[in-house]
């Protein structure tokens, strides 16, 4: 009796999981096997402005002065090297309305395209994969969906786990028992298999997520497990706190009185405003030079002198070159000596405190980048088996849904022994602090409302009280 009511039991919380779950697991599975192949959408994306003449090559200078003069009152932001010697450069720059502009100079210095980089694909991916388009608030959500889904997972294990019977309906579907059977081992089956690499997803992603990836920050700074800047955002937003990296934080209304120029920055003789030290004895074509000889992974970013770093903290004080590429563990930032271009600093992968090198490690293989097409065959993978779990559990729901009810499973009569499980629920909510508030309040909710709505209860499924039940 006591295993019946603990298998009851267990099964409601896996309905009200996936329930909540089954929705968000198919949006972030889609967007997420979509951004797994960033590197080839955005050179996709950037097709016109790759394979161009090179007989000519216009200076790094040159380029950044072409970029300036066709947005006429815009802001020198950042520098990214070309892949190839035919491609264009991408020249980031702050336009006089706040916003921001990704604009392509071609090798002979004439301007060949622009984009909005807040809608760039990969940039409207990104943000519907981590806030659903609606900023802090999104990113609440899907980490309140990552924790429920450990939670949809790990019960739908104690469900699937066989019991004695043999492998078919286990490790592969039954195909001989109808389409009910078919559709139960299809989403039990492929549970099981997707079950280990979904749970690494998750777990990989929760550093990115609002409420845990600041209080794990916080553990962090306690504990003094910090060491060098932190890569990652948190919630969208840079580890240091503010707007999220693409947007420039010197030129936001109120910054500074009118008439006045951003720290860094200095007035070129026809009028364009360039960042980095007046009167500096360094080119930004020297630093380029420098960056293409250390050969670093692609893409590789220079930024110059006062302009702040892309995850927040303060502005440097020389000019920065860093490789942004997404399998983390090959990542090199460098600072150079704005009057005499010597390297001041040099930070490795294996510079970073071991904790940020594990969260690097697990970043590069949420991203798909920690090694090559097989990592982004795997996502892919994951995610299509994610989609297919979701929806065969969604068509089991809707085959057992009584007209007038929800369709949860039924409660026990009786209490169950928890016993080990009450040490795994309490590990879980210790550790997803969004998952202890949603399970106080589920528990509430399932304590009061066959009390004062037990029409509702019933609904629900909910065991409703003598008394109530009379009314």
């Amino acid at each position: 009796m006591d295993r019946n009511a603990l298998y009851r039991t267990v099964w409601r919380w896996h309905f009200y999981a996936g329930l909540f779950v089954m929705p968000m697991v198919v949006i972030l599975a889609l967007t997420g096997a979509v951004y797994l192949f960033k590197p080839q959408v955005e050179a996709w994306e950037e097709r016109a402005w790759r394979g161009l003449s090179a007989a000519q090559a216009a200076s790094p200078d040159a380029q950044v002065k072409a970029a300036l003069a066709a947005f006429p009152g815009s802001r020198f932001h950042s520098y990214r090297l070309p892949e190839a010697e035919s491609d264009a450069a991408l020249i980031h720059l702050a336009l006089p309305d706040h916003a921001m502009r990704d604009v392509f100079v071609s090798p002979a210095g004439t301007v060949v395209g622009a984009l909005d980089p807040e809608w760039r694909i990969m940039q409207v991916v990104q943000e519907i994969h981590g806030q659903l388009l609606i900023g802090k608030q999104g990113s609440w959500l899907v980490e309140l969906a990552a924790s429920w889904a450990i939670v949809m997972i790990l019960t739908g294990l104690y469900l699937w786990w066989p019991r004695g019977r043999g492998l078919a309906g286990v490790i592969w579907p039954r195909l001989q028992g109808g389409a009910r059977v078919f559709l139960r081992d299809l989403h039990a089956v492929t549970g099981f298999w997707v079950a280990g690499l979904a749970l690494v997803l998750l777990v990989t992603g929760l550093p990115w997520a609002d409420v845990w990836g600041s209080a794990f920050k916080a553990v962090r700074t306690e504990m003094g497990w910090i060491k060098g800047k932190q890569d990652w955002t948190i919630g969208g937003a840079p580890a240091s706190g503010g707007d999220h990296a693409g947007h420039d934080h010197g030129t936001m209304p109120g910054a500074m009185p009118p008439g006045t120029m951003p720290a860094g920055t200095h007035r070129m003789p026809d009028g364009t405003v360039m960042a980095g030290p007046a009167m500096s004895a360094v080119s930004i074509s020297e630093i380029v030079a420098e960056a293409k000889s250390r050969h670093l992974p692609f893409p590789v970013i220079v930024t110059p002198p006062g302009s702040a770093p892309p995850f927040g903290g303060k502005a440097s004080g020389g000019w920065s070159v860093r490789s942004d590429t997404q399998n983390r563990p090959l990542r090199t930032a460098l600072t150079f000596d704005p009057a005499t271009g010597q390297e001041t600093s040099r930070e490795v992968f294996a510079d970073k405190h071991v904790i940020d090198r594990v969260v690097g490690y697990g970043v590069a293989w949420h991203e798909g980048q920690l090694f090559g097409l097989v990592n982004q065959l795997i996502g892919v993978a994951t995610a299509a088996m994610l989609i297919t779990m979701s929806v065969s559990g969604f068509l089991l729901w809707r085959r057992r849904k009584p007209a007038d009810q929800l369709g949860a499973p039924p409660q026990p009569t009786l209490p169950p022994r928890m016993g080990g499980a009450v040490l795994i629920t309490l590990a879980l909510a210790a550790l997803l602090p969004l998952l202890a508030i949603s399970m106080v309040a589920m528990l509430l909710l399932e304590y009061a409302l066959p009390r004062l709505l037990p029409r509702a209860a019933r609904w629900l499924g909910l065991r409703i009280p003598n008394k109530a039940a009379a009314q």
